[in-house]
């Protein structure tokens, strides 16, 4: 109880040790305990969730979030609880940022489940899609990089990823709180072949004021914040009243 209080009081202090004292990294990251997709509480350590692991699993998963609440209900989390796989919900301003200093926690990878994805089975979704897939990127120009069939949705229309050595807009956000200059990052639109909003898109007259709905509420799950919220009501409520 002790422990949970300083935890609580000095988390982020000893989360800044893994990048400013490499030396004692594997004792600090001894130290860390976050909430999981099974256990709200600030109390799992990795070595507990190593204990946990299911057979064959080969990382520890993890996301970051701007709260508790955003990481559990996020669109990411969908295929892992389906699988009944635990996920580490790290929602601290500083997680993200320190796990570029952590990348493994004793010869266990650490692998951020929003970022990256499986290349062969990606690419086999891929071709299921390909015509709406196309039709969306022209859709979204420059607001998203790139447009994939999702391999991880289960529930949700669609996600936002970044690929891996990229930041996710938590740490931009962060960065420029504090006042840095952030260099131009474009997040890729993965979209859910099976859901029924996806399947409409291939016959809807409206695909363009419907794609650009599904990309903000992608943002909107992701944490981020809307470029123009009136546009973004008024394509609804239009495409509500048709």
């Amino acid at each position: 109880e002790k422990f949970a209080q300083f935890y609580a009081e000095f988390g982020d202090v000893i989360k800044e040790g893994l990048g400013e004292d490499a030396g004692n990294q594997e004792r600090i990251a001894k130290l860390l305990r976050y909430a999981t997709s099974t256990q709200d509480g600030l109390v799992t350590s990795f070595e507990d969730y190593k204990g946990r692991m299911k057979d064959g699993q080969k990382a520890i998963y993890y996301l970051t979030a701007d709260n508790l609440a955003a990481a559990k209900n996020s669109p990411q989390l969908e295929l892992f609880k389906k699988k009944g796989i635990e996920v580490i919900l790290m929602t601290s301003r500083v997680d993200e940022w320190a796990m570029n200093f952590l990348t493994s926690f004793d010869e266990t990878p650490l692998q951020n489940i929003a970022k990256g994805a499986e290349k062969a089975e990606a690419e086999k979704a891929q071709e299921t899609l390909k015509p709406v897939v196309d039709k969306l990127k022209a859709a979204l120009g420059e607001r998203a990089k790139d447009v994939k069939v999702s391999t991880r949705l289960v529930d949700s229309p669609a996600c936002l990823v970044v690929g891996e050595g990229e930041l996710s807009p938590q740490m931009i956000q962060m960065l420029q709180q504090m006042g840095q200059d952030v260099p131009a990052s474009k997040p890729t639109l993965e979209v859910n072949p099976d859901h029924p909003l996806i399947k409409k898109l291939e016959s809807s007259d409206q695909f363009d004021d419907l794609a650009q709905v599904i990309f903000d509420q992608a943002l909107l799950a992701d944490g981020g914040q809307l470029d123009d919220p009136a546009a973004y009501l008024k394509r609804v409520n239009e495409l509500l009243m048709r």
